[in-house]
């Protein structure tokens, strides 16, 4: 938890509880549900809380933004980011439906408001968003083909909306297709560890 506080030493008393809580919630519905491998549960808050906070890095939502976390699995980035952003709403998509079922349990003891879930596939949501956020769930080419149809028009934050992806090694030909309207920032511009290093945040415009 402590590793959060290095980056965001801001945080509410009730966010700092929340985080805190995560700990515990995770290691309990890993033990019935694998949404995180067994070895990584230890590092729960620097691979997967810090990292789904890299997003927070380059854009703090306004109150009354709308995201879809899809193929959030038990929760990354959707979770940490709603608590990051309490007066945003997260709509956290799986095609798994256990999976979500975690993400239900954790959102409901945590009292996050801001959080709703769907079990379904991402062509299936006809819902419109500021942004998509997804942590590594396909090539951004296929991802945006899906869910250009959920991008709203209406824009709320400085930053245009579209596409916020959680990616790790080179991404060169990959991002090739959308390269005039994509832009590429390592998380070590934000946090100095190891584990950042191949980290990227992938931000695509859409609107």
């Amino acid at each position: 938890m402590d590793i959060i506080l290095k980056y965001f030493p801001n945080l509410t008393q009730e966010q700092i509880s929340k985080f805190q809580m995560l700990d515990e919630l995770y290691r309990d519905w890993n033990s019935k549900i694998n949404v995180i491998s067994r070895k990584d549960i230890d590092n729960l808050y620097e691979h997967h809380v810090l990292h789904s906070l890299g997003i927070a890095e380059l854009i703090r939502f306004k109150p009354g933004t709308k995201v879809m976390d899809l193929g959030t699995g038990g929760g990354f980035p959707g979770i940490p980011l709603a608590i990051m952003f309490p007066e945003t709403s997260f709509h956290l998509v799986d095609s798994i439906g256990k999976k979500i079922k975690v993400c239900q349990e954790v959102a409901k003891t945590l009292s996050l408001q801001n959080v709703t879930t769907q079990w379904c596939r991402a062509e299936e949501i006809k819902d419109k968003y500021h942004y998509v956020v997804s942590r590594a769930v396909m090539p951004l080419t296929d991802l945006v083909k899906i869910i250009r149809k959920n991008i709203s028009k209406e824009q709320i934050n400085a930053l245009p909306n579209g596409v916020i992806c959680l990616k790790g090694g080179e991404l060169g030909n990959e991002t090739l297709p959308l390269k005039s309207q994509t832009e590429i920032y390592p998380l070590t511009d934000f946090f100095t560890e190891p584990y950042f290093e191949t980290k990227k945040v992938v931000y695509t415009q859409l609107c």
